[in-house]
């Protein structure tokens, strides 16, 4: 049904489009946002000043009630646990550690067992993750759960940069809005009811750059949101076209790791800050980038914990591990210590607090995925491979590896570069990090996108199935 409605659109004339788009946003603005979202925005900014006591106070108490019902209503959870109790443990499910890590492989086998029994699935939302790895995660959700995470995320996505859901704002997205085919504007559709303009990432070229630019202005959209890659490669080409932008309250980063010269480029060509954030369709985690440059966990998403590469026990504080998260917004669809592919760290609890004056808990770094990694030849995992690239003169570099023996490096520059003295340099920061491998440069014009949209900085075919 879907994909026949999709053809359907795209059969449409391009000024039409709008239509179903707005139609659509009809829908998902009355499951989104209704009589009491703004008094859960009031209520997310408040627990913004809360003390550790009373966080701990409402993590006790929402916790135990989502791990009691995720034991004997949810069918996964509950089989599980009736497992255990005939083998004879006696251990608390109401005790986070006592629970299984849950993998994305077990979810999106089955992920109707993990529906709690007394809900209907017609009465939820479907939501299915964009499938990085090429399968997609399908979750459901209540209105009550989606009123509740989009008011944490009117409060600490927009209300903290000064906008909110009522202005016109841009994204650059996975979403298909205009077939790849086209050639002439508009490569974008604007969604009345949520006063969104949804700019395609399939066209961004330097002939299309006054059209998007148009688009921007006559919109009158205030802020932007979407992939740092994709936002870049719009500034990027905007400036080399010699163009004027027009100018932004905010440009916020979500879903790819925010690189330091995509955040400069991106400010200077909108003439705004550029925050970062992070979460997932999951709804099990979330945080967001203060106007200080601190990036706070939304606590009342979600509990996050850090754990190790190998093994199902905390990491040191302080330390890198895998994020291992348990959602609390979705009781009909719990998910307990589900391992959300990401690799971080958080900020020790006794850590100074942040200068914006808020008081909920630091993030210390996000290294992206848990798959971008390299192999060495003894076989260990090396990790966070950004910072290879730091201060060269580096558009785009996409790190393929193809054996435990050979790294190729797809590599866009800066026009009029000097590519051997970077190439040298690429060469020798990867074999810093990664030993003595056969380290290949290949030069090309553009790294092409996933179905998705996403930007892959690291291909590990090592790993590949």
């Amino acid at each position: 049904m879907v994909q026949g409605l999709k053809k359907v659109y795209y059969a449409l004339p391009a000024p039409l489009r709008g239509v179903p788009a707005s139609a659509y946003g009809l829908y998902l603005r009355a499951w989104r946002h209704g009589p009491g979202s703004e008094r859960l925005v009031a209520e997310a900014l408040d627990r913004e000043s809360w003390s550790r006591e009373d966080w701990s106070a409402y993590h006790e108490e929402h916790l135990t009630a989502l791990l009691e019902r995720a034991a004997t209503r949810v069918p996964y959870y509950r089989a599980h646990w009736r497992a255990r109790r005939a083998e004879g443990d006696t251990a608390s499910w109401h005790e986070l550690a006592n629970w299984p890590v849950l993998s994305k492989a077990t979810l999106r086998q089955a992920p109707r067992s993990f529906v709690a029994d007394d809900v209907r699935l017609w009465q939820l939302q479907r939501s299915s993750t964009s499938g990085t790895s090429g399968s997609p995660v399908t979750t459901w959700q209540s209105r009550r759960t989606a009123r509740r995470w989009y008011a944490l995320f009117e409060a600490r996505a927009r209300r903290w940069y000064g906008v909110d859901r009522r202005d016109a704002w841009a994204i650059m997205g996975g979403q298909v809005v205009t077939p790849a085919s086209q050639t002439s504007p508009p490569f974008w559709v604007w969604n009345a009811a949520l006063r969104q303009l949804y700019l395609s990432t399939l066209h961004l070229a330097p002939e299309h750059v006054p059209a998007y630019l148009t688009a921007l202005r006559d919109h009158r959209v205030r802020h932007l949101y979407g992939y740092a890659s994709s936002m870049y490669r719009l500034a990027q080409m905007v400036r080399e076209s010699g163009l004027d932008a027009p100018e932004l309250v905010v440009a916020v980063s979500n879903a790819e790791p925010l690189l330091p010269h995509q955040r400069a480029m991106i400010g200077d060509v909108f003439r705004c800050p550029v925050r970062d954030s992070y979460g997932m369709s999951e709804i099990v985690a979330a945080a967001s980038e203060c106007e200080h440059g601190s990036m706070h966990v939304w606590p009342d998403a979600g509990v996050i914990e850090v754990l190790e590469d190998r093994a199902d026990v905390p990491a040191a504080a302080g330390s890198t591990g895998r994020l291992v998260c348990t959602g609390l917004l979705n009781a009909d669809m719990p998910l307990v210590r589900y391992d959300v592919g990401d690799r971080g760290a958080l900020s020790p609890v006794d850590a100074p607090q942040c200068t914006c004056g808020r008081t909920l808990p630091l993030v210390e770094r996000l290294e992206g995925r848990d798959a971008d990694n390299l192999i060495t030849r003894d076989g260990r995992r090396v990790f966070w491979l950004n910072p290879v690239f730091y201060g060269l003169p580096v558009r785009e570099a996409q790190i393929v590896q193809v054996s435990r023996e050979l790294v190729r490096v797809h590599l866009v520059l800066d026009p009029g570069q000097d590519a051997p003295q970077v190439d040298a340099t690429i060469v020798s920061r990867l074999r810093q990090r990664v030993g003595d491998l056969d380290v290949q440069i290949e030069r090309v014009t553009e790294i092409p996108r996933g179905a998705n949209g996403k930007f892959r900085a690291v291909v590990n075919l090592v790993d590949a199935p």
